[in-house]
């Protein structure tokens, strides 16, 4: 075989996530969204959890030697188009992360500020809330906080009233992002808007999806991940942020109920949709 004449290999992502045993969140959502839309995941490994579709019972976090040990050896073995960041487990894993995400400035990062599960459970304390803003922000090419998470990201500095969506963006780019893309699921809205705003052009598009029925675990993983694959196969932010909310709302549509708890998003409905296996 004529080496010249092979095809070209797919972009690779590098994720940051925890691993989720239910496969609904984390770096199992990572992999399968990443892997659905053409590029090659590469995973380190920040937390385990305890969890099912209904919620998380408790966390592990990886020692931060061993996160730095996993990136930098993959980072020293194969060329990285985006980085993709989820739930990191500990303060410690924040820090040595913008340590190695500081040495290569030129890549596009995806960062999806996990704070709490869809129960409510607490994942990450106030002195992660504060790593998050002021380590890997400044690092950040968008931020994908859902209205929820933009508040909270801002609460220690929040007044009595709570902050428009509006004021929320505009403070997270100030703490460095280029872009936030703050989704409204949480928002009583009769359709769910997400809206992109840039750092130096304000709000960018605002997009308009039909409520689904149901509670769906690892939407938010899902539409970052969609994200960064776009961005890696070579799309500008603006088309990325469409492409995969695309992506998002077809994989909710056809998503499944395995468990006691929530839906989960079917990441290949494209393949199973192909096959008959999914009404078109």
């Amino acid at each position: 075989m004529n080496l010249h004449s092979l095809p070209l290999p797919p972009p690779i992502v590098l994720t940051f996530s925890a691993s989720d045993p239910s496969g609904g969140a984390g770096m199992q959502a990572d992999l399968m969204t990443l892997s659905s839309l053409g590029c090659h995941p590469l995973s380190v490994a920040t937390a385990l959890t305890v969890q099912d579709t209904v919620g998380v019972g408790s966390i592990l976090a990886v020692d931060a030697d061993c996160v730095e040990d996993q990136a930098r050896t993959l980072l020293e073995d194969m060329p990285v188009a985006v980085f993709k960041i989820g739930l990191l487990g500990s303060i410690e894993n924040i820090a040595v992360i913008a340590e190695i995400l500081a040495d290569y400035p030129g890549i596009p990062l995806v960062l999806d500020p996990v704070l709490a599960s869809g129960r409510g459970d607490e994942l990450v304390d106030e002195e992660m809330i504060a790593g998050l803003c002021e380590l890997l922000m400044p690092l950040t090419t968008i931020l994908t906080p859902n209205s929820l998470e933009a508040r909270r990201l801002l609460d220690g500095d929040a007044d009595d009233e709570p902050r428009t969506l509006v004021e929320c963006a505009e403070i997270l780019l100030d703490l460095g992002c280029e872009y936030v893309l703050l989704t409204g699921t949480h928002e009583n809205t009769a359709r769910v808007v997400n809206s992109l705003y840039g750092k130096r052009f304000g709000l960018l598009r605002s997009d308009a999806w039909d409520r689904l029925p149901g509670s769906y675990h690892g939407s938010g993983c899902t539409l970052a991940s969609a994200i960064a694959a776009h961005l890696a196969r070579g799309l500008s932010v603006e088309q990325a942020v469409e492409a995969a909310q695309e992506y998002t709302w077809q994989s909710l549509a056809a998503g499944f109920r395995p468990g006691m708890g929530q839906f989960i998003p079917d990441r290949f409905f494209q393949i199973r949709r192909r096959s008959g296996m999914l009404n078109a």
